[in-house]
């Protein structure tokens, strides 16, 4: 049985809660199964929760994966303080960060295991937003802004209250969308209702008709007929979030890697190679039928086998990247 550290039933997949009593978990998953412990990025989340599926039942039981979801922020403080194996991200590893797994002794495999689409999204009744420019996501998000109505974004839009939903400060989407249209991580205004859990946004956005929300494209797929994504103008024109134009490089700024951060020491233990393995071996299915994008085969067979030369670092140098293309993203070297 998977395991996670919430409970979620979306995408086909029922995932129960970590802490479930000892009456309810298999003999095979009793104490002393060997277990791989993951957590972090709620947008990374439904791939590797389907890949653990798919790895245990492969491994008939003789395997335990757990998956938390405590935002990429989160995910990032266990990590490197030695608690988990595997760091489920939505943006790369930042200074601070590598600085604590360093101090701590931990070194990491980073490994790009698809690119998401971040998706403004708004109640399907809104008819007036089909797009929006980043100037006007900037001056609805920036940290001095005093919109609380549709009116006050452009001219010739109603004058309803806008009600904002957006990732909480521990969530790698907070940080990447704040820079991207902010122009600084973190820096936003504070009034708005804020989450760890993309679900609750989608519940939010879903009940009002003046609600703006931003979130990974696998929720905007799977609620599509709850919501309405908006076109983003980055000034040629508005653009759908879509795989194709993720492919082409035509959806920004707000296309992005995700990724998952492997502790080095883990991967020397067999489940977790097994594991890392059998991730990169089935991402471009699983990727795909969880709604995000999936990297060209070529990339993954590259990825799988920088893990098995254990490369660790990162080719970001503990910054974000904003306005990534897929290509680009794969000449990248470590610095």
């Amino acid at each position: 049985m998977f395991t996670s550290a919430k409970s979620y039933a979306r995408l086909g997949v029922v995932a129960a809660v970590a802490a479930l009593s000892g009456s309810l978990i298999p003999a095979a998953l009793s104490q002393g199964t060997p277990t791989i412990r993951i957590d972090g990025s709620s947008t990374v989340f439904p791939i590797t929760e389907a890949v653990a599926e798919g790895f245990q039942k492969a491994q008939g039981g003789k395997v335990r994966v757990t998956v938390g979801v405590s935002g990429t922020g989160g995910g990032f403080k266990k990590f490197c303080r030695g608690e988990t194996d595997i760091s489920n991200a939505s943006r790369p590893i930042l200074a601070k960060e590598i600085a604590d797994c360093r101090a701590a002794g931990i070194t990491f495999i980073e490994l790009p295991v698809a690119y998401d689409a971040l998706t403004v999204v708004v109640n399907p009744q809104n008819t007036w937003a089909r797009s929006l420019t980043v100037a006007e996501l900037k001056n609805i998000w920036g940290p001095d802004s005093k919109i609380n109505n549709w009116s006050q974004v452009r001219q010739g839009f109603p004058n309803i209250p806008l009600k904002l939903f957006g990732p909480g400060a521990d969530s790698g989407t907070f940080d990447y969308f704040t820079e991207a249209i902010n122009g600084k991580a973190k820096v936003s205004r504070k009034d708005f209702t804020a989450s760890e859990d993309d679900n609750v946004l989608v519940q939010g956005v879903s009940r009002d008709r003046g609600a703006l929300g931003y979130f990974g494209f696998a929720y905007f797929m799977e609620n599509r007929n709850r919501l309405r994504a908006v076109a983003i103008d980055n000034g040629k024109g508005p653009v759908q979030p879509s795989e194709q134009n993720v492919l082409n490089g035509t959806y920004q700024p707000l296309s992005r890697p995700i990724f998952i951060y492997v502790n080095a020491k883990s991967a020397q233990r067999p489940e977790v190679r097994q594991f890392v393995t059998y991730y990169l071996n089935n991402a471009p299915a699983m990727v795909k039928k969880v709604k995000y994008v999936p990297l060209p085969a070529s990339a993954y067979r590259t990825i799988l086998a920088n893990f098995n030369r254990n490369r660790v670092g990162t080719v970001f140098g503990g910054k974000e990247a904003i306005g990534l293309t897929i290509n680009q993203l794969l000449r990248m070297q470590p610095q």
